[in-house]
């Protein structure tokens, strides 16, 4: 396989790296209030979109069949929102009496909280293959669940309590996930013909919104002068995601594969992007609302800051091998 002909098959992972490097020379471009205004055209615009295109994309009876698929979605939830938390919760029992930031600690703590999210799940789903109904329920079902779940947890877990503006979220969410999706599936029914005969590009449409999204993401933390902590913490903290992450999906993968479990292989991957995948778009303002006044927020979201790209990094770089995995499973 040629140079050209390989960049043009990881195009995704390249794209990554580049809007990574060009977050660092010039985090202002990507920042809140700056010139890209990513509270509109990423909170808003790029999510919306992600979902009206997974909207048009998605079989109406691929979804409908999702709904009824009850024993998946438990998993999801129970893992997300009972199993992520409480694991990370006794992990941070062992890593207490170690010198790393206390800070950074507890905002690992609050990436276990988080619900799961409304995009890279369901992109890398779709990437590979897999159960994109389920995926895509799931990211919504989570996402409303997380309004009122997220703030509970972290109350029982690191003591923080506000009154948190439920009817601001779910009037977010239910604009930038359900209305998107369902605007989707009714243009869906009225081109239909024309979709599967042009077959658009909707799996690239949606990598390049992430990639938006990933952008303006690290020029967040790119651009945090508040921002200071020893480089020792700041390394573990990234070793203890990734490998977070990667035991989770491999234990997501061991449950879900199991003789008596009844899941497919396309709902395997569903299965392990949508239990170990945190919100960053629900995470950071959440933690902004429970833990407004804290001279140390900008040290307790950093975890989440760097969980959200690394999970879609991770994520993306496992692509082919999930795929290939999937594919021979089905033979």
């Amino acid at each position: 396989m040629g140079l050209l002909e390989r960049l043009r098959k990881e195009w995704f992972i390249l794209g990554i790296v580049l809007v990574i490097a060009a977050a660092r020379l010039e985090p202002t471009v990507g920042v809140k209030g700056g010139p890209l205004k990513p509270e509109i055209t990423i909170t808003y615009i790029a999510v919306s979109a992600i979902f009206f295109n997974s909207g048009l994309s998605l079989k109406t009876e691929e979804l409908t069949s999702a709904l009824m698929h009850v024993k998946l979605h438990l998993f999801v939830q129970i893992f997300t929102l009972v199993f992520f938390p409480t694991a990370i919760w006794l992990f941070l029992q062992l890593l207490s009496i170690t010198p790393i930031n206390e800070w950074l600690l507890k905002g690992l703590q609050t990436v276990g909280c988080m619900p799961p999210p409304v995009s890279s799940a369901v992109i890398l789903t779709k990437a590979v293959g897999g159960n994109e109904a389920a995926a895509i329920f799931n990211s919504a079902f989570g996402s409303f669940l997380g309004i009122v779940i997220t703030p509970l947890l972290l109350l029982l877990f690191l003591g923080s309590s506000s009154s948190v503006p439920f009817t601001s979220i779910f009037s977010q969410l239910f604009m930038t996930v359900v209305v998107p999706l369902i605007i989707g599936q009714i243009v869906r029914r009225y081109i239909k013909d024309w979709l599967e005969r042009k077959k658009p590009p909707f799996g690239t449409i949606s990598s390049c919104v992430l990639l938006m999204i990933i952008y303006t993401t690290f020029c967040d933390t790119f651009a945090n002068p508040n921002i200071d902590l020893d480089k020792f913490s700041l390394i573990i903290i990234v070793f203890i995601i990734f490998s977070v992450q990667m035991s989770f999906m491999f234990l997501t993968f061991l449950f879900s594969t199991r003789s008596n479990s009844s899941f497919t292989p396309a709902d395997t991957v569903a299965i392990i992007f949508c239990s170990t995948h945190k919100s960053l778009t629900l995470g950071i303002p959440m933690l902004k609302i429970v833990f407004a006044g804290y001279e140390h927020l900008s040290l307790i979201s950093v975890p989440l800051l760097i969980y959200h790209p690394a999970q879609i990094l991770l994520g993306s770089l496992l692509v082919p091998t999930i795929k290939s995995w999937m594919v021979s499973r089905q033979k």
